[in-house]
């Protein structure tokens, strides 16, 4: 994207971010917005750059005033490609579609990429490092067109994913829009409870209804604008729960509820969108000191085993701390041997 001058209208987390990812890669970057304060604040971000005629106009607009925005920009722009970043993307290429001659130098596109926060203020330009990114090309979509759509995307660390329009609404629906609602239900649940009640609440609820604190007006759009693949969805849900409810009490209805859910969080792929993998956990006692943590991934580093994931379980205070290391299966014996004979306090889980 060097040398290019690109233009986002919308100065929200997603526009903000891709602005900020765009100016590291040599864009020269410019935002407008209907809020003068975001507005300002983006291009301040950037450190905006003063021109006409931009290269590429992306538009990072809510869905309601998506077609305002890109009915403005083409006619000011007549030689500008562009493209969107929107939730749905059926809707928006119909809406193109009414407009004389855009389609060619149109791309649609969804990157898989956000925060439960809102606003320029959240932006961060790593936000979709290795997260997919959609494009939705139609058969009028030009060759300039998707390869500067491409572009973008590559230059903000994402991956590229193409499919149709309709088949991107109907995916989404599943891994994105269905959450939100559902979370957004489980959390409307808790309105009026007893707030000694809520105190008790850990890190379950709270993972659970952590994107229920997402922008109603935003969302409320995007929900709305995909009822059509959503609501089939819902309606499967609303039975299951319906059979759940009806379901002879006892342990053996709750043990099937909770297997069924294991079963479908095995099916959801691994880093960058790579197949599911299971790993084995060691668990290392360490001393609170300085440098114990740094210590023990040069450990690891010299035992060539990749640390996956892990978790640090420390109190105020406690003189010592576990760490648990996430790993392949393959490497456990491997590693905890290296790490006794290293002097490490390895544990085990099995």
């Amino acid at each position: 994207m060097k040398s290019k001058s690109v233009r986002i209208v919308g100065a929200g987390l997603i526009g903000t971010s891709i602005g900020l990812a765009l100016k590291a890669a040599g864009a020269s970057v410019q935002f407008l917005d209907v809020d003068s304060k975001a507005q300002l604040l983006a291009n301040d971000l950037v450190k905006s750059g003063n021109f006409e005629n931009p290269d590429l106009i992306i538009i990072a607009t809510p869905p309601s005033a998506f077609k305002s925005a890109i009915e403005r920009e083409a006619s000011l722009n007549p030689q500008a490609i562009l493209m969107d970043i929107g939730s749905v993307k059926t809707k928006p290429i119909l809406e193109v579609s009414t407009i004389e001659g855009l389609l060619s130098r149109f791309c649609g596109t969804h990157p898989m990429a956000g925060r439960e926060v809102s606003g320029a203020v959240s932006a961060r330009a790593d936000l979709f490092l290795d997260r997919a990114w959609v494009i939705t090309p139609t058969e009028e979509t030009s060759g300039a067109a998707q390869e500067m759509a491409m572009n973008v995307i590559k230059a903000c660390g994402a991956q590229v994913v193409q499919m149709s329009a309709k088949e991107h609404d109907q995916r989404v629906a599943l891994i994105s829009h269905l959450p939100q609602a559902v979370s957004s239900l489980l959390a409307a649940q808790l309105s009026g409870s007893n707030p000694e009640s809520l105190a008790l609440a850990g890190a379950g609820l709270r993972d659970t209804v952590r994107i229920a604190g997402s922008d109603p007006k935003l969302w409320g759009e995007i929900l709305a604008a995909n009822e059509e693949a959503l609501m089939p969805l819902l309606i499967s849900l609303q039975s299951d729960l319906s059979e759940l409810i009806s379901a002879t009490s006892g342990p053996a209805k709750w043990e099937s509820l909770v297997a069924a859910g294991r079963v479908g969080k095995s099916a959801i792929p691994g880093k960058h969108g790579g197949k599911s993998r299971e790993y084995s956990y060691l668990p290392i006692v360490i001393d609170d000191r300085p440098g114990q943590l740094g210590s023990l991934f040069n450990a690891c580093a010299k035992a060539e085993v990749n640390i996956e994931d892990l978790a640090l379980e420390h109190s105020p205070g406690q003189l010592t701390a576990v760490i648990t290391l996430a790993i392949a299966p393959e490497d456990i014996e491997r590693l905890s041997e290296f790490l006794t004979k290293d002097g490490w306090n390895v544990h085990s889980i099995n």
